[in-house]
């Protein structure tokens, strides 16, 4: 009976202990032997606000255990000492601490390279780390041997021994069997075209199964324009078969996209209305396929027609075809038309190369030559070499983060009087710097140059617009040499909202009429998703170098890019 006496009269004590300490908020402090460097306790950030002691020594006992993790190895929690009703101080027992680790490896199991990548201290059977980087080192060997096809593989760290602040281990490998791919199942959209996954994606049946590159290639075809990753790829592994699972669905990637802009006329009075429709039709026969639209009126009289197709993956393999017509004409002074084919060869996930045949040909319509603009008919043919690469980023708003684009065409242009060799060098780079989740910055250059000994007025490139240098009206500058800067700040207000500022700068050179000019321009732009599409918005004021400035320059732009 006296027991159970001093048993309820124990916990009647606890109950009230309890209850006077749970009343308040409870304050942790910590204390060692030694001073704490000030680093390390930012670094395991203590937290010094508890509800209940039961919370307060659980963050003790969470702090013993990261003190480990800096060399600390002997840390121990020797008591929680309450100071008074509100406080307490944990202390602590760290000893010498350890700061750096030896680590002996195989050479057979990791390369030189691989170690050096790791440690900058690396040398042949061993390499030295901080010791509050073994977590995050061992990490990454294990994802290492994982990219070599072994995905069962385990790490540990054997024969410890310390010599002064520097422990020693050697670190065992337990490989297991190497995996490669032996067949690759899509669940929900059995009939996407095989050839992505083998060509645009790289996942091939016989390589070696490495699950962080297949997160990255499953990323890849969750950015195509006609497919949306459901889930993470998964993987079967029996005892002679490796299986890898995509999970993937079609999405509407047809689209129609209108630009209608609003511009000054050039005597002041009233507006004048341009602007230009793309209709792009994509993989509907679930090949891949590409069809292309595009319509431009200018204003001023301008016209231009685009027709383009793509055949990707011809008949499973790398290589695929492209087949492009261009017709334009400009008001009763000349039109021209072109012909483009392309093989183009997909060479890595990111990149592909392509050669080609162009044609063009171009008629002057006026009843006499004008020696002023120099516009002639002519003929020309070129052969075409280029490269792209593309790396994307897993953002709905701006998939692409990265372009490169370096074209040349070689050939001859003809006319009745004489014949020009000519080279075309054709270049687009950008790139999106992602300051964090809602900043960023895109940058882009485009540059085109024509070599020739002789220029017509009626083959020089023609820019300016919305898709070149904002502020300015479409394709209304003629150049045989261009280069264009296009920046961006841009914010995002929400999943389906960003607003950008426009800062433009251009550079061209007219060797006809021999003029150079810079170009500038500024504004502002909306991006916003709705119902019906991608809603884009644009003012941008554009003017040339030394000239006043002229809120009439100012050029308005709405586009709305409709998926179907």
């Amino acid at each position: 009976m006296n027991k159970i006496i001093k048993i309820l009269l124990y916990l009647n004590i606890y109950t009230a202990v309890t209850h006077c300490v749970t009343a308040q908020e409870l304050t942790l402090k910590i204390s060692s032997e030694m001073k704490i460097n000030e680093k390390i306790i930012a670094e395991i950030k203590p937290k010094k606000k508890h509800i209940d002691y039961r919370a307060l020594e659980s963050e003790s006992k969470r702090l013993e255990n990261s003190f480990r993790t800096y060399g600390y190895l002997e840390s121990k929690l020797i008591e929680i000492k309450k100071n008074n009703d509100s406080t307490f101080t944990a202390n602590y027992h760290l000893g010498k601490k350890i700061e750096y680790l030896k680590i002996h490896f195989d050479p057979e199991n990791f390369s030189n390279k691989q170690i050096s990548s790791i440690s900058e201290n690396s040398y042949e059977t061993y390499f030295i780390i901080p010791f509050n980087k073994t977590e995050s080192v061992l990490r990454e060997l294990n994802k290492l041997q994982s990219s070599n096809g072994n995905a069962f593989a385990k790490l540990k760290l054997s024969n410890l021994k310390r010599s002064n602040d520097t422990l020693a281990a050697k670190i065992e490998s337990n490989l297991g069997s190497t995996r490669k791919i032996d067949s690759i199942i899509v669940k929900g959209y059995e009939k996407f075209p095989r050839s992505f996954i083998k060509h645009a994606a790289g996942i091939k049946i016989g390589k070696k199964f490495n699950k962080n590159l297949l997160i990255k290639q499953n990323n890849i075809i969750n950015n195509l324009p006609f497919s949306n990753s459901l889930k993470s790829p998964e993987a079967l592994f029996e005892k002679n078969q490796t299986t890898v699972f995509l999970y993937l669905e079609k999405k509407n990637s047809n689209n129609f996209d209108g630009i209608i802009g609003f511009a000054s006329k050039e005597n002041g009075k009233g507006l004048e209305l341009n602007g230009y429709i793309n209709l792009e039709l994509n993989n509907n026969l679930n090949f891949g396929e590409q069809f292309f639209i595009n319509y431009k009126a200018d204003g001023e009289e301008q016209r231009n027609f685009k027709v383009k197709t793509t055949l990707p993956y011809i008949l499973q393999s790398p290589v695929g075809l492209s087949v492009e017509l261009n017709l334009f004409r400009r008001d009763s002074t000349f039109s021209t038309n072109g012909q483009q084919i392309k093989a183009i060869y997909q060479a890595k996930p990111t990149t592909k190369y392509y050669l080609g045949y162009k044609a063009n040909k171009s008629s002057n319509l006026q009843n006499t030559e004008d020696i002023t603009t120099e516009i002639d008919d002519y003929s020309s043919t070129f052969g075409v070499g280029g490269v792209e690469y593309k790396n994307f980023q897993n953002s709905s708003i701006f998939p692409l983060k990265s372009t490169f684009l370096l074209e040349m065409q070689l050939g001859k242009r003809i006319t009745d009087e004489f014949t020009d060799d000519q080279t075309q060098i054709q270049s687009i780079l950008f790139h999106i710097f992602n300051l964090n989740n809602r900043n960023s910055f895109f940058v882009q250059n485009s540059t085109s140059i024509l070599f020739s000994k002789k220029f017509l007025t009626n083959e020089l490139f023609r820019f300016g617009g919305i898709n070149s240098i904002r502020g300015f009206t479409e394709n209304s500058i003629d150049a045989s040499l261009y280069s264009v800067l296009n920046t961006e700040y841009r914010y995002i207000l929400s999943s389906k909202t960003y607003i950008h500022s426009i800062i433009d700068l251009g550079y061209f050179e007219n060797d006809v009429i021999n003029q150079k000019e810079k170009l500038y321009s500024f504004g502002i732009g909306l991006g916003l998703q709705t119902k019906a599409g991608l809603f884009k918005f644009n003012f941008a004021n554009g003017n040339i170098e030394n000239q006043d400035f002229k809120f009439s320059n100012s050029k308005i732009h709405f586009s709305l890019v409709t998926n179907f």
